[in-house]
C-alpha cells in the first residue's frame, strides 16, 4: 500500500470540492474525533452551524486495524433534525457503520448523512458525499506535519 503526504492546500481545495457536492441542509454537524475534526470545524464555519459536537472512535492503533470499532462520547442530538456525520477517510466502513448504528438507535427521528475528503471504494459503505476516491493510505498534515 502506497503512502501518501495530504497537505493543507489540498485539503482546503477538497472541502471546497466537498461543499459543491453536498446538495442538503443540515443542522448539526457530528465530526468523528480525531480525523473528522479539522473538516467539522471548518464546515462549521462554512454554513454558520454552532451546533457541531464531537463523537470518539478507535479503530485503529496505528496502522492496524482493531477487530471492533469503540464509540463513545455520544453528543446530544435532541435539537437535531438533519445531522451531517464526517470524517476524514472511509477506509473500511466499519467505523462510519458503527457511530450511524449508535445514532440512529439513540436518535431514530433525526436524518442523517455523511460526508468525507476520502473514500475506498472496497468501503462497506459509501459516505453521502465524498470528494476523493482512493486505494492508498492517506497521511494527513494534521497528523504528521508537527512531528517534521
Amino acid at each position: 500500500m502506497t503512502k501518501i503526504h495530504y497537505p493543507y492546500n489540498e485539503f482546503r481545495e477538497d472541502l471546497k470540492i466537498l461543499t459543491n457536492k453536498i446538495d442538503q441542509e443540515f443542522d448539526t454537524i457530528v465530526p468523528i474525533s480525531r480525523g473528522g475534526l479539522s473538516i467539522g470545524q471548518m464546515l462549521g464555519e462554512f454554513y454558520n452551524i454552532r451546533q457541531v459536537y464531537a463523537i470518539n472512535t478507535i479503530g485503529y492503533e496505528g496502522t492496524k486495524k482493531l477487530d471492533e470499532v469503540k464509540v463513545f462520547h455520544l453528543p446530544n442530538l435532541e435539537n437535531g433534525n438533519r445531522v451531517l456525520v464526517v470524517d476524514d477517510i472511509v477506509d473500511s466502513g466499519d467505523t462510519l457503520v458503527a457511530v450511524l448504528d449508535i445514532l440512529k438507535r439513540e436518535y431514530p427521528k433525526v436524518k442523517f448523512f455523511t460526508a468525507s475528503l476520502f473514500y475506498k471504494p472496497t468501503a462497506v459503505i459509501e459516505p453521502t458525499w465524498w470528494a476523493r476516491q482512493t486505494e492508498d493510505w492517506i497521511e494527513f498534515f494534521w497528523s504528521e506535519d508537527l512531528k517534521q
